[in-house]
């Protein structure tokens, strides 16, 4: 049987405090300086987890160059990675910039209850989750076309991970906007063929236990 083509998928690194207090989706916001250093720890796990060797995929918005960037500073062989603009986040329209205490008067629909909107709802001048899920599965789709039998590591966005679950297990938008998708969370698809497998979801660092 040949070898699976398996995607390391990590969410990109908590953004700048100014920017969470706002819908910014696809806008190009900054990561967070002081996260950057909490969390040096993660970043040497992420740079001893993924496999090497690797295709680097990330997508057009600058944060996840930068969460990259700073994996190859924790260890990981510097790389130049693949820019893959469909595999970036929902584009909000009108609603980028936005307080998230404002949005409720520009909903179409109920909101879903683990997200601020629902899977169909369309921003004006935006896309729907339902267009976030087809561009990135037919990103998704290409990679592996691209890299059969390969370890391909993606620096993504919390929505386009989601979509990428969601194409593998053929689930709905309103489905797929139930998982909750951490930052600097890695989650693993792999394609046996013409059938995915869902490896892990927020995988974790590992301590063994001590059993002494």
């Amino acid at each position: 049987m040949p070898d699976p083509t398996r995607l390391f998928l990590i969410r990109h690194a908590l953004v700048e405090p100014s920017a969470r207090v706002v819908f910014y989706g696809s806008m190009d916001v900054a990561l967070c300086d002081l996260a950057l250093q909490e969390e040096a720890a993660l970043y040497r796990w992420l740079a001893f987890r993924l496999p090497r060797p690797a295709h680097w995929v990330v997508s057009n918005l600058a944060r996840t160059r930068a969460t990259a960037a700073a994996i190859f500073a924790a260890g990981y062989p510097e790389q130049v990675p693949e820019t893959e603009p469909d595999l970036a986040e929902q584009h909000l329209g009108e609603w980028q910039g936005i307080a998230h205490e404002a949005l409720a008067g520009h909903l179409r629909h109920p909101p879903h209850p683990f997200w601020p909107h629902a899977a169909e709802e369309e921003p004006p001048g935006g896309e729907s989750f339902a267009q976030v899920q087809a561009r990135v599965g037919a990103a998704v789709e290409r990679l592996v076309a691209a890299h059969p039998g390969e370890d391909v590591v993606i620096v993504a966005h919390g929505g386009s991970i989601r979509a990428a679950i969601a194409h593998a297990l053929g689930l709905t938008g309103h489905q797929a906007l139930a998982f909750s998708i951490r930052n600097l969370g890695l989650t693993r698809l792999e394609r046996h063929g013409p059938d995915w497998r869902v490896a892990a979801v927020n995988e974790e660092p590992w301590t063994p236990p001590d059993w002494e």
